[in-house]
């Protein structure tokens, strides 16, 4: 071992303060990191909401009665006056309503936010099937996009700070599975079985790749989106949104999620048969 080995060595030893602070650096630079990324999402929602008070603004002139009725669905009873609304100004103003209605569905998605199965039911009424599905899906794959990137910023340092094992263990899984990413994400997405935002948010903290995960969700809402854009077609006789469903969408939404699975189940068929 040479002199200057023995005396790094030494003072390596002699300074364990050093190192102490050393990690102590690090520990607050990945905190400094975390609450950056959460004022960038705040930021990032607050110009948000600013695009969609100028969307607003650049509306026709409403009157009194109609204006208390422009304001996001939280319920069915909400898109019905909305739809009533927006159907007054749909032949003159298409392409504005039918903006309106993107970027909405678009905040809704991106933050995470219910109301967007009510947007796909105005769509329904609003729009003829194919454009109100085409609609409903790309904002859906657009907002989920958004809404993985926002999760990135910071839920994934979240979860490898307080469940690292947990956080290793899903990328494993994640890892394994990389070849049929995209028909389990159809799967999620056709069956109820976990929310959208929950899939959305959690996405990128597993490992997900964004490819996989977009197409996936573009593919995957198609089937229930067919469903609400049905019952938007008779948007003012629903008291509920129960009753846009039935046995019959049950059972296509099951048969669709099971041909999700079919490539996958193939694989593992013939990769058992070859080795």
């Amino acid at each position: 071992m040479s002199s200057s080995e023995r005396r790094r060595i030494i003072q390596s030893s002699n300074n364990p303060q050093d190192d102490k602070d050393s990690n102590n650096s690090t520990s607050t630079g990945n905190k400094l990191s975390t609450c950056n990324s959460l004022v960038l999402v705040f930021f990032i929602f607050i110009g948000s909401v600013i695009v969609l008070r100028i969307l607003y603004k650049q509306f026709p002139e409403l009157e009194e009665e109609e204006k208390k009725h422009l304001k996001l669905p939280w319920e069915l009873e909400d898109a019905k006056q909305l739809g009533l609304v927006l159907d007054r100004y749909k032949d003159k103003y298409f392409y504005e309503v039918l903006f309106g209605v993107f970027l909405v569905y678009i905040f809704l998605q991106t933050f995470a936010i219910p109301g967007s199965i009510f947007l796909s039911i105005l769509s329904g009424f609003l729009f003829p099937f194919y454009y109100a599905l085409l609609l409903v899906c790309c904002c859906s794959a657009i907002g989920a996009s958004l809404c993985f990137f926002l999760s990135n910023l910071f839920g994934k340092k979240l979860v490898k700070k307080y469940f690292p094992e947990k956080a290793a263990q899903w990328s494993r899984t994640v890892e394994k599975h990389k070849n049929n990413l995209l028909n389990y994400i159809i799967f999620l997405r056709v069956t109820p079985f976990l929310p959208n935002w929950f899939i959305n948010m959690t996405a990128p903290v597993i490992g997900v790749p964004l490819m996989p995960f977009a197409l996936g969700t573009f593919i995957g809402v198609a089937p229930p989106s067919f469903v609400a854009i049905q019952a938007g077609q008779t948007l003012h006789t629903l008291t509920s949104t129960r009753d846009a469903w039935s046995w019959t969408s049950i059972t296509i939404l099951s048969v669709f999620a099971m041909i999700s699975l079919v490539p996958v189940i193939l694989k593992e068929k013939l990769k058992e048969k070859f080795e």
